[in-house]
């Protein structure tokens, strides 16, 4: 067993909020880089931080290493120390190989990332997350923004570009939106859209990304997955939305949704503009062949 495997818990909290209210919840907030936003609790004895997919924090920069760094308990007191990284460890600027985390400090890890380190109580905890949430998220729906897909999508293709691992962009749009908000109003559109949303929340893994692109319209990042395995994710999303429970004063809203699929590497896609066109055009195919749908882009990789 790698030593970057023991999780046994430590208390680095108190029991509830009353009981102590010191400042003694550690975190790691991504400030830069591809993962922005983030928010990491330091919650175990050992936490390794790396590219790696067994690393405990999960960062996807390429300047990271597989296992780039760990912070360890010793004591009172939490330590970060380099693996060997190939680019580096730097704390507030400074390289290290062993560093005793101070509140405030920022590391940075590779070429772009940089985080945080901080130690909150439970009301700067809530806070953090909330200033966190605002910047990132759709207020109505709670999917993260345009922005942090576009960003976040162009730094997926390069990784995965690189490391040659399987990548998918999934752009959907909800079935005759507009038809809804003029039969049933806009407050039932909106309505419509938060548990259209939230359902697809509920249903994505924790590692994809689901974005609200624009209007009606969604986007869902997915990395390590097949086309057959990604076809099918989206047709059961599909189902999923035909079979919602979402009604305006007693009727129920027929909500369906259309669903256009590109993946890289086979679309030769390099960039987020790129594969966001080949994905709007298997969109517009799935609109123009009846809705309801999903519709892939065909391999080319090897024409």
């Amino acid at each position: 067993m790698n030593d970057w495997d023991d999780t046994t818990s430590v208390a680095l909290e108190p029991e509830t909020a009353e009981d102590n209210p010191t400042r003694d919840r550690a975190y790691l907030i991504v400030i830069a880089g591809t993962n922005v936003g983030e928010m990491h609790k330091i919650d175990s004895n050992l936490t390794v931080l790396g590219r790696s997919v067994d690393a405990t924090i999960r960062l996807t920069d390429d300047g990271i290493s597989r296992h780039h760094c760990r912070i360890r308990v010793e004591g009172d007191s939490l330590v970060v120390e380099d693996l060997a990284s190939r680019n580096g460890t730097f704390c507030n600027g400074e390289r290290f190989s062993h560093h005793e985390l101070q509140d405030g400090d920022k590391l940075q890890l590779g070429k772009t990332t940089i985080l945080k380190f901080s130690y909150h109580d439970h009301l700067e905890e809530s806070f953090q997350k909330q200033m966190l949430e605002s910047a990132l998220r759709d207020s109505l729906t709670g999917a993260y923004n345009k922005r942090y897909f576009m960003d976040r999508l162009d730094s997926e293709i390069k990784f995965a570009l690189r490391h040659n691992v399987n990548l998918a962009l999934m752009i959907m749009d909800l079935d005759k939106f507009k038809n809804i908000n003029d039969t049933y109003g806009h407050l039932a559109g909106d309505k419509v859209l938060s548990v259209f949303a939230r359902a697809m929340l509920k249903s994505i893994r924790n590692e994809d990304v689901l974005a609200r692109y624009g209007g009606e319209e969604f986007a869902i990042i997915t990395r390590a997955i097949s086309r057959v395995d990604v076809l099918r994710f989206a047709e059961r999303l599909c189902r999923e939305t035909a079979a919602l429970l979402i009604e305006s004063e007693g009727v129920r809203i027929p909500v369906t949704v259309s669903i256009g699929i590109a993946t890289v590497p086979e679309d030769r896609a390099n960039s987020p503009e790129e594969l966001i066109k080949s994905a709007d055009d298997m969109l517009y195919e799935a609109k123009r062949q009846g809705r309801n749908r999903v519709i892939m882009s065909p391999d080319i990789s090897d024409d």
